[in-house]
């Protein structure tokens, strides 16, 4: 099964192509050179370490609430789930 996870731009690499995205408070590097002119503050959908589209912050932030409930409901943490 593939999960793709929400995720903000805090800040870009663009030596490397990457960014480090918060995933609720997680915070991971990702590349993002699939992702057409990426800025700090917006949200992207990130699979397998790869940044693979941008969304608005309002599905996002629902996405990422889903993503809460998911885990809760395994009890476990988003971290375990991420």
């Amino acid at each position: 099964m593939c999960l793709a996870v929400p995720g903000k731009i805090i800040s870009i690499d663009k030596e490397n192509n990457s960014a480090l995205i918060d995933f609720d408070g997680l915070k991971q590097t990702v590349i993002i050179a699939l992702i057409m002119d990426p800025e700090v503050g917006k949200y992207v959908i990130v699979h397998a370490g790869y940044a693979i589209e941008q969304m608005s912050e309002e599905i996002a932030l629902e996405a990422i609430e889903q993503w809460k409930e998911i885990a809760e409901d395994q009890n476990m943490d988003l971290s375990d789930v991420i």
